[in-house]
């Protein structure tokens, strides 16, 4: 197999974890072709030259445009703040190039459908960066759903609470700003929460949501006053699946003593599927068989029964982390650029997940039930 030229626009947190993905992808996986670290674009020129370096790009650069029209990029990758997303997409795939794109797409639902459209003209493979749901545990809760473990699936309960907002006094960024960042928790934490509820239940059909901005103003970081947060900090909504399910989705990010508390449970009827992040390489599992006095939750420990996890470690019980399933993830879209299979979420996927966030603050904003456009 080639080898894939990679252009990374951003050095991040999620910079990193794309840089270490690509690094990790054949070495774990064995059948992708190997990626080459060709060109890392950040600002100023001085830190793009010094993390390309650590990060070991044969190249650096400032100038994201030069990046995505270099011949020797093959995918693009964006992991920059949101607003930057549809320009740097649209550039890339104008330039023939792949494109491994960060959630949320765009700023806007109008943006993540001219992106989706413009991937599907040029014939470009594109990956949104959903790893949550590479998780074996994940594919395992899909595979007991598809297996009629615990009968019909009715109601999703899902959730997704992290706390790096919960204090008034954090400074004010980009975040808190709708021009920089279009929504709040919803962008950033919520379209994980969908991306798996879509994943088990289908999609959503309609729903009814409320937000809520819990600090209004956060200091500003020269210290000369406070600036206005623009997006919400929390959002809850009831929500009708397409396939007759009903569930609740909640996300906050200004939830105390919540890291990364990305869970779901799948009511069926004769049992129940249980999964917390937090314990990601955990699955409970609970079926109504046998006498009443036995039943119970039983917990599944992830390990190489539970496909991708072998081919990490050859042992149940040494767990897998967040970098892991950025390789994943990585590794798919490689496979797929080589002509493998689609498996997505591509943007045509990841625009019915922000579909379902944006319904959500346009039913908060409207104080009505919402259909999920088409």
């Amino acid at each position: 197999m080639r080898d894939i030229g990679i252009g990374l626009i951003g050095t991040g947190f999620m910079g990193k974890a794309h840089a270490l993905a690509f690094r990790a992808a054949r070495a774990v996986l064995g059948d992708v072709p190997a990626a080459r670290l060709e060109l890392l674009c950040d600002m100023p020129a001085e830190r793009a030259k010094q993390m390309a370096g650590q990060f070991g790009f044969a190249r650096a650069t400032d100038d994201w445009r030069a990046l995505v029209c270099d011949p020797a990029v093959d995918i693009v990758s964006i992991t920059t703040p949101n607003r930057m997303h549809c320009e740097m997409a649209l550039a890339a795939i104008e330039a023939g190039k792949h494109v491994y794109c960060e959630k949320p797409m765009g700023l806007t639902l109008d943006e993540a459908r001219i992106m989706a459209e413009a991937a599907r003209k040029a014939g470009v493979r594109t990956m949104v960066g959903y790893n949550y749901i590479k998780n074996p545990a994940f594919e395992h809760a899909r595979k007991l759903i598809a297996d009629n473990a615990i009968g019909t699936p009715v109601h999703f309960r899902g959730f997704v609470d992290e706390d790096y907002q919960a204090d008034p006094e954090i400074a004010w960024t980009w975040r808190a700003r709708i021009e920089d960042a279009g929504l709040g928790a919803l962008g950033d934490l919520g379209c994980h929460l969908v991306s798996m509820a879509y994943g088990l239940m289908g999609p959503v059909e309609s729903l009814i949501a409320d937000m809520q901005t819990i600090h209004k103003t956060r200091p500003l970081s020269n210290g000369s006053g406070r600036g206005t947060v623009e997006n919400e900090d929390v959002a809850s909504a009831l929500v009708r699946f397409a396939g007759g399910a009903q569930g609740v989705l909640s996300t906050s990010r200004s939830a105390w003593g919540r890291k990364n508390r990305l869970g779901f449970e799948v009511h069926g009827t004769t049992g129940m599927i249980v999964f917390e992040q937090e314990r990601m390489n955990e699955l409970q599992l609970y079926r109504n068989e046998g006498p009443a006095e036995e039943q119970g939750f039983r917990t599944i420990l992830t390990g190489p029964a539970h496909g991708a996890y072998g081919a990490f470690c050859p042992a149940p019980g040494h767990q897998l982390g967040f970098n892991d399933l950025k390789v994943l993830e990585a590794g798919t879209f490689l496979r797929e650029i080589v002509g493998g299979a689609r498996i997505g979420p591509d943007f045509a996927e990841a625009l019915e997940f922000e579909k379902v966030i944006h319904a959500i603050a346009l039913s908060a904003r409207e104080g009505r039930r919402v259909t999920v456009r088409e």
